[in-house]
């Protein structure tokens, strides 16, 4: 077995398979569906959706990936450490936020109960047509990235981007 060495010097198993390798024209299409997903957005709201959305999924590596680019790009601790519970802590969030999070959670756990009325008329209130079909453009891609990270075995904290 390869291992990688992480952050704490513990050993991690290597992934299971290198996505980008061994499809990379959909790996390709992939970052492509999420450059265009990001476009006009506010690069916080984008990470926040995929903040929550990795959270959801249990998706570590995507997790660590985008709290670290969060506070790259400006994201505040208490923003962060907020989102999981945003209902809780809904000062600390626009209401487009709020919006955008409540349905990246009904997405994300599409299976469940759908996507209610009342969660996409309050994202519809709040954002025009060309935002929405953004953000659930963004809720899409960080949904299907969480899928590839979780199956091929990817580790937090290991993303060399």
């Amino acid at each position: 077995m390869t291992t990688h060495t992480s952050m704490n010097s513990t050993q991690v198993k290597a992934p299971r398979l290198e996505f980008a390798k061994s499809a990379p024209k959909a790996f390709r299409a992939l970052v492509a569906f999420d450059a265009a997903a990001r476009e006009g957005l506010d690069p916080a709201l984008v990470e926040l959706i995929q903040i929550r959305a990795s959270h959801l999924n249990h998706c570590a590596y995507c997790l660590h990936m985008h709290t670290n680019d969060a506070r790259k790009a400006g994201e505040n601790e208490d923003r962060l450490h907020m989102v999981a519970v945003w209902r809780e802590a809904r000062h600390f969030f626009t209401e487009r936020e709020q919006a955008a999070l409540a349905l990246t959670e009904a997405m994300t756990l599409v299976a469940d109960a759908g996507v209610p009325d009342e969660v996409y008329a309050e994202a519809a209130a709040l954002f025009d047509e060309r935002e929405l079909a953004q953000v659930l453009a963004v809720i899409c891609t960080i949904n299907t990235w969480n899928r590839v990270a979780l199956s091929t075995g990817k580790v937090a904290g290991t993303d060399e981007r």
